[in-house]
């Protein structure tokens, strides 16, 4: 039997300063789950919103319990600590949302290996080691989850050969996420999006605003991402899902409302989904 609500349930989410991991953050919290923020943002940046601590402070604010840890999901003495703090705050850990990623699309000839070694170390070890070390306490749930926001393996030459560096990382996220899961019997699953959606990545680096302005709000990801968490383990367990796919499963018809003003033909295509 599913869960009906997240409440009382413990969830580790990397990367959850802002956009997508914050959204997250902020529907489970509704619901009266606890979070632990782990990301690396403990002092303003220039070009992004919001910190750790922000983050946390909106949570609470709204009457959610939130504890911000700043760390980096590289590190494993960061991510010894974050998983140590979470359960020393809540008691343990029920999910592990592996959210923290990093973007580059250099072509294969251009991209400088810092860059490759930098998407790698945050995507695939980064959700690798995140995971791992939170499985003592994942096994000691009753109904244990790891969701990672990486997308299905489409081995399409489209996708192969458009961008390989950045590929690599993201299909490394959603391999570490299915191995663990087959591995240790614990519900796990990826969740991607069949548009773009409005984060600094897509304004920064995709695409600039018209980009951003055709693609969906991060709460059509935190919608879905909510119903996998509370759906069917069976329906999560080793499946790469979609956002769109699984908010029609939940019943929602209207997605209007999650690009306000922008009609569904001109949303912007993600990558690696046909």
């Amino acid at each position: 039997m599913s869960p009906a609500s997240l409440a009382g349930r413990t969830l580790l989410i990397s990367g959850g300063s802002r956009g997508i991991g914050l959204a997250i953050a902020r529907r489970a919290t509704a619901d009266g789950a606890n979070v632990a923020l782990l990301a690396k943002t403990a002092d303003p940046h220039p070009a992004l919103d919001g910190t750790v601590f922000t983050a946390a402070d909106e949570i609470r604010d709204a009457g959610g319990r939130a504890l911000p840890i700043v760390g980096d999901v590289r590190n494993e003495d960061d991510v010894r600590e974050a998983v140590s703090r979470c359960v020393e705050e809540f008691g343990g850990i029920d999910i592990v949302v592996n959210n923290a990623s990093a973007i580059n699309l250099g072509g294969s000839a251009a991209i400088e290996m810092k860059r490759f070694d930098l998407m790698h170390d945050i995507n695939t070890r980064g959700t690798f080691l995140l995971t791992r070390t939170a499985l003592p306490h994942l096994q000691a749930s009753e109904d244990a989850r790891i969701l990672t926001l990486s997308p299905p393996l489409n081995l399409d030459p489209r996708w192969l050969g458009a961008y390989p560096a950045y590929m690599l990382a993201k299909y490394g996220m959603t391999l570490a996420t299915l191995g663990i899961g087959a591995e240790t019997g614990i519900t796990a699953g990826c969740l991607w999006p069949r548009t773009t959606i409005q984060t600094a990545a897509v304004l920064n680096i995709l695409g600039g605003e018209e980009v951003y302005r055709r693609s969906r709000t991060v709460e059509l990801y935190s919608d879905a991402a909510h119903a996998v968490l509370v759906g069917e383990a069976a329906a999560m367990a080793g499946q790469t899902l979609l956002c769109e796919d699984v908010l029609r499963d939940a019943g929602v018809t209207d997605f209007a409302k999650y690009s306000p003003g922008v009609a569904e033909s001109e949303l912007y295509p993600d990558a690696f989904v046909d």
